[in-house]
């Protein structure tokens, strides 16, 4: 990720974001939502692949861990301020019409974005994400309160950067079945390289509350938009009991609920271990729904 990306300034802060696709595109725009300490290269084996569909696709590369522009001290560097810059990017690209497809702890800041507006987008597709009091699983519950610790949070990023230490389970060793050494090496970079991208990951791992997702999921009753989940079958962190239990929630559009697609030899990063099958499942939902 040595190239930067397009910027764009939004009221809660300026981010990086990539974009796939035909702009002139008359298909549905889909939006990737990433969690933390990953950035759009999470998302791009999918949304090449729906590019090639025709697709227009954007990834905002969110201050979430691996972004490169300090979010700052002035912002909400919450979940919840998350989820407003989120609806900020959407906002200004006018972006109503998208799906919004989330992963992770990108999951979790789609629904406090979802508890604020629950049309901003017009359709939703869950990966393998945190709900519930899950926020974050273990054993990144343990992780993150060490990251938390100013003191520890350095040494901690800089033992990421031996790769067995990496792809462990203290790692992403249980995220995906074969990382790719060069692209989980460097998402830790800019933790690592900058104190600012380093205080910002602290205030968003202090702000975040079990409890509070605990009562913000529930409330996706409310959201009667088409839903779709399609989550890795192997995935230890956030299990199929735990995806099927939160698409529960969902009424879906005319209250048809939410289709529940397991995806077979995938784990937490569905879209890094199962590309084309998470980009047919979203084409075919995207379009779908889109002639209703």
């Amino acid at each position: 990720m040595a190239n930067m990306l397009p910027t764009v300034e939004l009221p809660s802060g300026v981010i990086e974001y990539a974009t796939y696709g035909p702009t002139d595109s008359t298909l549905p725009p889909i939006v990737f939502m990433h969690g933390a300490v990953v950035d759009h290269r999470l998302w791009e084996p999918v949304a090449e692949l729906l590019a090639e569909r025709g697709h227009r696709c954007f990834v905002p590369l969110m201050p979430l861990g691996s972004h490169r522009i300090p979010w700052g001290p002035d912002a909400d560097r919450s979940p919840r301020g998350a989820s407003r810059l989120l609806r900020e990017f959407v906002g200004h690209f006018d972006l109503s019409s998208a799906t919004l497809v989330a992963n992770d702890t990108g999951g979790a800041v789609t629904q406090f974005a979802l508890d604020e507006d629950p049309h901003f987008v017009n359709r939703l597709v869950f990966t393998n994400c945190d709900a519930f009091d899950l926020f974050p699983p273990q054993p990144f519950r343990l992780d993150f309160a060490l990251m938390r610790q100013r003191l520890l949070l350095k040494p901690l990023v800089e033992a990421m950067r031996f790769k067995a230490l990496r792809h462990s389970p203290l790692g992403v060793g249980l995220l995906l079945h074969d990382p790719d050494p060069g692209l989980t090496g460097s998402m830790f970079t800019p933790l690592h390289s900058d104190a600012r991208i380093r205080d910002d990951f602290i205030a968003f791992l202090r702000a975040i509350s079990p409890a509070e997702l605990a009562t913000v999921t529930p409330r996706m009753s409310r959201v009667e938009l088409p839903v779709r989940f399609v989550w890795g079958r192997d995935d230890r962190c956030f299990t199929l009991e735990h995806g099927r239990r939160f698409a529960s929630v969902f009424p879906g559009a005319h209250g048809e609920g939410a289709r529940f697609v397991e995806v077979p030899d995938a784990r937490t990063f569905v879209s890094l271990d199962q590309p084309r099958a998470v980009a047919s499942e979203i084409a075919a939902f995207t379009t779908k729904a889109s002639k209703r």
